[in-house]
């Protein structure tokens, strides 16, 4: 897989004074408005989170070409915290209190977002997350433009298990070891014997992170299946990826035989992948390149565009994804909550969030929940193509309104569908 180079460091722009010790407070009193980026761009997750990076700094391009917002340009603060947890906690902090960003834009794993939740609590920072994750979580700082697991995990097994689906019967939970894939597996795990599914017909694995060597897991999920028709649901991250469906490959295990849904592969994560012995393994996401619309048609062009423009590894095969899309989502309900309020001050911009409207790649008019600080987001279930795209094989009808906490975890019938205040 193609690692890519990552920009260390950006051309300082004004001086930014500051007005108050509270982030956001004072981030209209120079030229410009800093913002920060939190990616991995070295480490096991640089192979997802990096394009995450580079299409941050595209919408910030495209906003300072139309005048930027509040009639000042915007400027990236690129940080690096190389797949390393506590220097996300590290880095969140100086940007919040040294950088004095306005808002930042960034993490992918669960145990990043987890780490850096405190910092932006106690500062009172304001973190834009565009990754799908395990919910469990509301926080007034955060705002979640991925999917919560209504809005991905749950429909994606309810999709396998109809005949639609192939209407599997034994479960094989294949997970990194850390906290999304084993929260996301508690509530599948409980939703699966909602549906009557026994313990012994579910079989939950973990790998640790930049695991390489699948061939004994892929043997035992062979087995596994001779008991029943089976389907894996993959919550492997970062570059273990790779490895696992290339050994799915070396084993022969076809769609047909036993289906894979993933849950953090998408077309990037493929691309240095022979996806030919692949095709019709799943993934369940918010949106996918191969999409048809003239929102998508655009996006793809100017990301193409700007991918050449930049000289970006893998500039001549351009691919969008879902996390590209919750980025992108992200930074411009970001900018319209500041237009709205007329300020980047962190607790006007949280209010004037509520109710942002924006009208996606997907297709959908992503709308930001009024109180929960998640999307409502459309579900697609796309198959793996010879060509490393995914045809859309079901959707939603709509958008779905995202449960951050899940009915399937007890006592969360009792938490508020919205943040406490502090």
């Amino acid at each position: 897989m193609q690692r890519r180079s990552f920009v260390k460091s950006i051309a300082a722009g004004a001086v930014v004074t500051a007005v108050s010790l509270i982030p956001g407070r004072y981030a209209l009193a120079a030229d410009t408005i800093k913002v920060g980026v939190l990616h991995s761009l070295s480490g096991t997750m640089a192979i997802s989170e990096t394009v995450l990076k580079d299409v941050t700094l595209m919408a910030i391009d495209e906003i300072n070409a139309k005048g930027g917002v509040l009639g000042k340009k915007l400027e990236a603060v690129v940080v690096d915290p190389a797949s390393n947890w506590p220097l996300f906690a590290e880095k969140a902090r100086q940007l919040l209190t040294q950088d004095k960003v306005a808002v930042v834009f960034g993490c992918w794993t669960s145990v990043s977002r987890k780490s850096v939740l405190p910092v932006f609590e106690e500062l009172n920072g304001l973190l834009f997350y565009p990754v799908q994750y395990e919910g469990e979580e509301l926080s007034k700082n955060v705002f979640y433009t991925g999917a919560a697991p209504n809005q991905q995990a749950i429909p994606a097994v309810e999709y396998l298990m109809s005949k639609e689906g192939g209407g599997a019967k034994r479960w094989v939970l294949l997970g990194t070891d850390y906290v999304y894939p084993r929260t996301t597996n508690k509530i599948l795990r409980a939703f699966l014997k909602s549906k009557g599914v026994d313990d012994k017909d579910i079989d939950e694995k973990y790998t640790p992170f930049g695991h390489s060597d699948y061939q004994t897991i892929v043997a035992d999920i062979k087995k596994f299946a001779a008991g029943g028709k089976t389907a894996v649901v993959s919550t492997i991250n970062g570059d273990s990826n790779v490895p696992f469906y290339k050994e799915l490959g070396n084993a022969g295990l076809k769609a047909t035989d036993v289906p894979v849904v993933a849950f953090s592969v998408g077309e990037e994560e493929l691309r240095g992948v022979d996806t030919k012995p692949l095709v019709g393994h799943l993934a369940a996401w918010n949106y996918f390149m191969s999409i048809k619309n003239p929102v998508n048609d655009a996006w793809k062009k100017e990301w193409a565009a700007y991918a050449k423009a930049k000289k970006l590894p893998g500039a001549d095969k351009p691919l969008t994804n879902d996390p590209m899309e919750a980025a992108w989502i992200g930074i411009h309900m970001w900018k319209q909550a500041v237009e709205k309020a007329k300020s980047a001050e962190v607790d006007k911009v949280i209010t004037a969030m509520a109710g942002q409207t924006f009208k996606a790649p997907s297709g959908m008019t992503s709308k930001m929940d009024e109180k929960n600080h998640h999307l409502h987001k459309a579900v697609f279930i796309g198959e793996v193509q010879a060509n490393g795209q995914f045809n859309v094989v079901w959707k939603t009808p709509g958008p779905v309104k995202a449960q951050p906490w899940s009915p399937f975890i007890a006592g969360n019938d009792k938490k508020k569908d919205e943040p406490e205040k502090k």
